[in-house]
């Protein structure tokens, strides 16, 4: 184990045993948006909405949320573009934070006909046409493989098949910008159906990722039975102590950074204060974090230690599964959708070296690659920063209007 992560392992069982209950939970406001749905929060705000479901070809029963034009417009446009949220998060963190700052919002008053997918297994998608998550732990096998290679694929599908396109925009944030490699990478016929991807916060390498909780996951080596009472068996639970008490430990003082803490999503991967909204914290905390499986949170985890971007690493049934002793590496050269990464100098979980290795696996798929102006700039702060749609959101428009 090396020194960092054995630091950061002392303090966690330090908190682990001294922490209060209280102390560990975020207390939400009275503010009606956090207690409601996403067809509900956008229909509030006066923008049309639709709720639809598609089945995978493994029994998942996905929810697509569509606003399918702005509120100076009754017709639908032939621009589309699909939003796809990162781990913990869900299609509702594309509009929680308001009608001038959520990128769902923004886009469809600039006239795209946006669709925002969810992948397995978080709230909105925690459905099966025969497992039970809440039963049945095969339901939770899965990492992000699956949603790149299965949910993704299938979703867009369905979009196009609804709105009578060929192809249409694809924005990921996160895990959503793993998932679009996995994708264009394992299917490469999908690369045909996206004229241009942006990742915001792009995730594949995972090398120089600082994150200290990711750092505990992936060079743990205490007992096996108190990692999993710690973050869950099957599914990574919401509001876990682990998240909370190691949160706690790692973050500063003041009303928002305490209030962030105790969020498994932000104890994760971090926050900019000078960023952060104090008056959305009541609904973000209500929808997020919106689950996930702990295989999704390992698979990055294995990232880290084995430094390549793979497969799920089975150990053992590598053999079975794969027919080798390692995983199979991601073929990078399979995409030629034209990417542009947006990244930034303060992000604990996309790495500045990892973005530019990226790029150069991507060859002339990598459009272009934009470091973001403000140092500070954090791996969430691409959803829920005060300047996000200053320095970011219309850079992305502006590329989006030249394909």
């Amino acid at each position: 184990m090396q020194v960092i992560p054995l630091l950061l392992y002392t303090i966690l069982l330090f908190v682990y045993s001294s922490a209060s209950p209280a102390s560990r939970t975020a207390v939400l406001d009275d503010d009606e948006d956090a207690y409601l749905t996403v067809p509900e929060l956008i229909t509030k705000y006066g923008y049309p909405v639709e709720e639809h479901h598609v089945t995978t070809s493994d029994g998942y029963i996905l929810t697509l949320h569509r606003i399918p034009h702005g509120k100076n417009s009754d017709t639908v446009s032939d621009k589309v573009v699909f939003l796809q949220h990162g781990l913990l998060c869900s299609s509702a963190d594309w509009v929680l934070t308001g009608t001038t700052h959520g990128l769902g919002y923004i886009l469809a008053d600039e006239g795209y006909d946006v669709w925002m997918g969810n992948g397995r297994g978080n709230h909105q998608s925690r459905n099966h046409t025969s497992l039970d998550p809440d039963k049945d732990s095969e339901f939770w096998q899965f990492s992000w493989h699956e949603i790149g290679a299965i949910d993704v694929p299938t979703m867009i599908d369905y979009v196009l098949e609804v709105t009578g396109q060929t192809s249409l925009y694809h924005i990921g944030h996160s895990q959503g910008t793993t998932t679009f490699y996995v994708m264009t990478s394992m299917r490469p016929e999908y690369n045909a159906k996206v004229k241009a991807h942006f990742s915001l916060a792009p995730i594949a390498f995972m090398n120089h990722m600082t994150s200290p909780l990711m750092h505990i996951l992936a060079f743990w080596s205490g007992p096996l039975d108190l990692l999993t009472e710690l973050i869950g068996i099957n599914e990574f639970l919401p509001n876990n102590e682990f998240m909370a008490m190691a949160g706690d430990a790692l973050c500063g003082d003041g009303d928002i950074t305490q209030a962030l803490c105790t969020n498994a999503l932000f104890a994760i991967c971090g926050f900019s204060p000078e960023e952060m909204n104090a008056t959305i914290l009541p609904v973000l905390t209500g929808h997020t974090p919106a689950g996930a499986s702990v295989n999704q949170v390992m698979h990055y985890a294995q990232e880290i230690n084995s430094g390549a971007f793979r497969q799920f690493d089975f150990g053992l049934e590598n053999l079975d599964k794969y027919g080798a002793l390692t995983p199979p590496a991601y073929d990078l050269s399979l995409i030629t959708t034209p990417i542009y990464l947006l990244y930034s100098h303060n992000d604990w979980m996309a790495g500045e070296e990892d973005v530019l290795r990226l790029c150069d696996g991507l060859g002339n798929a990598c459009a272009a690659k934009y470091l973001v102006s403000d140092d500070s700039f954090n791996h969430l702060d691409y959803l829920y920063g005060i300047r996000a749609p200053e320095i970011v959101y219309n850079k992305v428009i502006s590329l989006m209007a030249g394909h």
